[in-house]
């Protein structure tokens, strides 16, 4: 790849995770408002089904697999696994917490899902080298992080003035007890989007076609959410958005982020690989905290700050683990061809003997 090349992948992950921290902050503040998280999900992923929609019959009218009745019924476990469950969780936890300390967790889904995978052999670990080590260590770094910021709270990094009608113990209290239920929705929200990779794995074997598979998914999640809804809420006036911004807010998470991005993590993918994509992955978790501080005002706590290091550090290093072992693995396909091709030149120098 040429530098251009390069550093427009570059942009295009920034931007893509930038976008991510926009609709986060977006979400947290209209769910402050009293919105519905299982209305916002849903018209989400009716959105996000509209969108791509079109995309797929036309980018792929000649490619399309044929969908059998098996293919559906993975597609719909993905969709309930992968999209309504883990943005239903997500949310629930958006909504105890703040942006920043949200975004912290996602940070955890590779790791995540390298913990999931072993079981299955789809992935290894050779503790004997360097890069099976490294994964080892960066997933109990990174598993430390994550309970750290389940059950550790600290002291506040910013001057915030408590409510002068509600005693400071009980507050402090509240605001623990909050804290840590929207970590357990947002560990299991995470927890449920790893699942959603191994099936994926699955999907992606039997149903090659991303663009069509990716619209089905959607329109399932829009089924499987506003059915979830009915059963727990039945007031058909918590449909009706009343503000701008929430409006806004569900168009451009339909569009932008489930649409738009995805494409450009499609190309990167292609590009330059998965590692370097979930490299940029606590570059959303950057850009939340700029917007939380500056924007939303929401207090920033020392357990998160911690939580936060533990979380990125062992990211980083399961994926210079398996940075590492692809190169290893890369240098191996190509000396085996050097020496296939060594042993076919020797044969060829054979001197061949003709009887008369």
């Amino acid at each position: 790849m040429g530098w251009r090349d390069q550093w427009k992948s570059v942009f295009a992950m920034v931007f893509v995770n930038f976008t991510f921290a926009v609709v986060n902050v977006l979400f947290k503040k209209v769910l402050d408002r009293g919105t519905n998280h299982m209305v916002i999900v849903t018209y989400r992923f009716i959105i996000s089904a509209i969108f791509l929609a079109p995309i797929s019959c036309y980018l792929e009218r000649t490619s399309r697999h044929k969908l059998t009745f098996h293919i559906l019924c993975y597609l719909f476990l993905g969709a309930l696994v992968g999209l309504t469950l883990t943005q239903c969780l997500f949310l629930l936890g958006l909504g105890y917490t703040s942006t920043t300390f949200s975004c912290a967790f996602l940070n955890t889904v590779p790791v995540n899902t390298f913990i999931l995978a072993l079981p299955f052999g789809l992935e290894r670990v050779n503790l004997k080298k360097k890069a099976g080590k490294a994964k080892v260590l960066g997933a109990v770094i990174c598993m430390g992080g994550a309970i750290l910021l389940c059950l550790y709270k600290g002291v506040p990094l910013k001057n915030i003035d408590e409510p002068t009608d509600i005693p400071s113990h009980v507050a402090n209290s509240n605001t623990t007890q909050r804290w840590i239920v929207g970590s357990m929705f947002l560990m299991a929200a995470c927890l449920s989007f790893s699942s959603w990779f191994l099936l994926q794995a699955k999907i992606g074997k039997t149903y090659p076609c991303q663009y069509s598979s990716t619209a089905i998914l959607t329109f399932f999640a829009a089924i499987q959410s506003a059915l979830i809804s009915l059963i727990f809420e039945r007031d058909l006036g918590m449909w009706v958005l009343k503000g701008k911004l929430e409006i806004l807010s569900v168009i451009y998470a339909g569009v932008v982020t489930s649409g738009l991005c995805y494409v450009i993590m499609s190309w990167c993918v292609k590009q330059r690989g998965p590692v370097f994509t979930a490299a940029f992955t606590p570059f959303t978790q950057i850009f939340a905290a700029m917007f939380d501080v500056s924007i939303l005002h929401d207090q920033i706590y020392l357990g998160s700050v911690i939580g936060s290091v533990l979380v990125i550090s062992g990211l980083y290093i399961l994926l210079w683990g398996k940075s590492n072992e692809a190169e290893e693995f890369t240098v191996k396909q190509t000396q085996l061809k050097e020496d296939v091709n060594g042993i076919g030149d020797v044969e060829l120098q054979v001197p061949v003997t003709i009887k008369s």
